[in-house]
Order: C-alpha cells, then structure tokens, then sequence
C-alpha cells in the first residue's frame, strides 16, 4: 500500500515556487519529502514548475535574458577589438602631452619609431605590424601592401632619382608630381572654403615675432639661407595640443575633412612661413600613400614650388596639390618688403589608395608603434 499525501491545489503550488519564505521553504521540503514518484506526479509538477514561470511576468523575464545576451556580446566585442586611432579632441592633447611635447612641437624620442628609423630591421617590423593587423581583421584587400613590404628594399633602390620615398613605398599607385584639384574635390573645397578663418587665425599668431624671435608654438627648420618657421597642430600624427588650443578653429575644420591622414605617422597639418630670401633644400618625402596640400595664405611673387623639375606657384585662397615622395624644393626671392610666403600645409591621402588600405596603413603605422 502507498500513502499518498493530500495534493495542495494549483495555487498554493505557484505561491510556494514563486514565494519563497523561510516558512512556505519548509513546507515545500515537507512536502516533497512525502510525494510520491509516480509519473503523474512528476507531470503535475513539472507542468507546475513552467505555469509558475508563465504567471511570473514572461515579458520582463524575456528582458533580462536580452540584456545578458547584448552583455555577453558587448564583452566579446571589446575584449578583441583593436582601440580606436581617433579620439577625442581632449585625449588626443593628453596623449600628445604624455608623449613629450618641447617649445609645441612632437619630438621623436624613440629609436623604434618606423617614421625616423632606417636599418635592416623595418621591413620585418613592419610585416609584422600587418600580420597583427590580419589576425584581428582580415587579409582581405591586403595584397598590395603584403607585397610592397615583401619588397620594400627593390622598390626603393631601384626608384629613379626623382621619386625615391625614405620609409615606405605602396606599389602600382599612379606617379606623378601634381595632383589636380579635382584627385581630392571636397577637402579642396572645403579648406578655400575657410581661407579667411585660417588667415586671421594664422595673423593673430604672427604678430608674435615683433616680441621675439621664436615665439612659443614655433619650429625653426634649417635650410641653406634664410628662414623658414613651422606651426604644427599635428606632427607626424600627433596631435600639438597648446598649438591647437591656439587655433581653434583650423584645427576643428581638419575633422571635417574626409580624406586627411589622422593617427598615422605619415599625417601633417601646420602653416609654413618662407622669409624673404629663403630656399628650401631638395628632399623626398617619407612616402607615396599621401598627397601634400597647400593652402595659400600669403603668396608675394617670386615664390615658387618644384616638384620633379616642375615649377608651379602658389595662389592666395587656393590649393595646390602635390607628391612630396618626389624631389621637390621651394624658395622665397622677394624682396624684405614683400613679407613672408605662407601656406596651410596638410596631408591627404593618395586618391588611389583604398578604404581598406587606409585602415590597415593607419594600424601599421600608428605614432608609436
């Protein structure tokens, strides 16, 4: 004979599951202890259990299991995604600041840096900044900088003398000294667009040199005769934070251009100030992935620009693109009076590297790396 004890009726089964006091706690195990385990039991139980469950709200139930999932996610996505190149106007100038910042302009005080190194050993360094880059993301679209690293030292020996990039050299990308205005419409347009805002901001700072000779902010670079002064916001693609606070202005409108080359050593903004009688010494720049933009602020006559044998002139509120990877000069022959040659100088990407490259490229050389 079994003894069956008397079953509690469905509600009193949802009070002691969904309630649990210390004294309904007892009573369940009381309960338990004398069931008996017969199937129908078993089944009563558990179609108890899920009814249970179903008066305890299912909608918010639904909700939490959608948050743990989202939050699940959300640790999975940021434990492997690489940190962001760009940030904040405010952590840019902290990096900046951490990082050694003299007179307000970036001094590379690492023997590391791919942009200031050159020994036998950046190629390997390099390939292996692309194949970290890989494994967080993918080789798709990668073939042509495989290859260009692969190669790196043919390309630049063999590179005639009128383009021969220091660093890095991106092959099968269309060669020529001068860009038209139309390789990067919307930044040209947008910069001639601002031309007045960078003029006042450029002339607010120049009155500094009637105090001194190098006023704070400013870099002397050394050329052959002359002077020629340099005010960076970012400087191999760091950002100058007491300049930028400097110039407010110009340094937000370098955000809303589409194609300037940000977190990435190759990347440069600055206004260039050529004194009367002034020449530039011939140099090649560091690579072929960007074209270099002028802006004219202050063009006197009898300034020009050379790149690869071919001369130009700059023009007041317009821009002049160029490829700084070929042998290219500038010189000022005015006379005192005619003042000083300035341009809002900034780098943009090759119009023929792609999205893809761009993003690996930024990853490769990021300052510091």
């Amino acid at each position: 004979m079994v003894w069956v004890p008397l079953r509690p009726t469905r509600t009193d089964r949802r009070a002691l599951l969904c309630a649990p006091t210390p004294r309904s706690t007892t009573m369940s195990l009381e309960w338990l202890m004398g069931w008996t385990w017969s199937l129908d039991g078993l089944r009563d139980f558990i179609a108890t259990g899920i009814q249970s469950f179903r008066d305890c709200d299912a909608t918010a139930l639904a909700a939490v299991a959608c948050l743990l999932v989202l939050f699940v996610w959300y640790c999975y996505h940021v434990g492997r995604e690489q940190p962001r190149a760009y940030a904040t106007v405010n952590a840019l100038m902290q990096s900046a600041e951490a990082n050694g910042v003299q007179n307000g302009y970036v001094y590379c005080h690492s023997p590391e840096c791919v942009r200031c190194t050159h020994h036998d050993g950046l190629n390997q360094k390099l390939y292996h900044n692309l194949q970290e880059y890989a494994k967080r993301y993918s080789w798709s679209g990668m073939g042509r900088i495989h290859k260009g690293i692969r190669e790196q030292g043919r390309y630049l020996n063999s590179r005639p003398s009128i383009q021969k990039p220091e660093v890095f050299f991106l092959p099968d990308l269309p060669t020529m000294p001068y860009f038209s205005r139309d390789a990067q419409k919307h930044d040209v347009e947008l910069l001639e667009r601002n031309f007045q805002t960078i003029l006042c901001e450029f002339e607010t700072l120049y009155k500094a040199f009637s105090n001194c000779s190098l006023p704070q902010g400013w870099k002397m670079n050394s050329t052959p005769s002359g002077e020629w002064f340099t005010f960076y916001l970012v400087n191999q693609g760091m950002c100058v934070p007491r300049n930028c606070r400097r110039c407010p202005r110009t340094y937000r409108l370098l955000g809303s251009l589409r194609t300037c080359i940000g977190n990435n050593v190759f990347g440069n903004a600055c206004i260039s100030v050529l004194s009367p009688g002034t020449v530039i010494a011939e140099h090649y720049g560091p690579t072929n992935i960007r074209i270099r933009c002028h802006l004219g602020l202050k063009t006197p006559s009898n300034c020009e620009l050379v790149v690869g044998g071919e001369p130009q002139c700059w023009a007041e509120g317009r821009c002049l693109l160029f490829d700084d990877s070929f042998l290219h000069t500038a010189f000022h022959e005015g006379a005192p009076e005619d003042g000083p040659r300035v341009v809002f100088m900034v780098d943009l990407w090759h119009p023929n590297v792609a999205a893809a490259e761009r993003q690996a490229l930024d990853f490769i050389f990021a300052p510091g790396r």
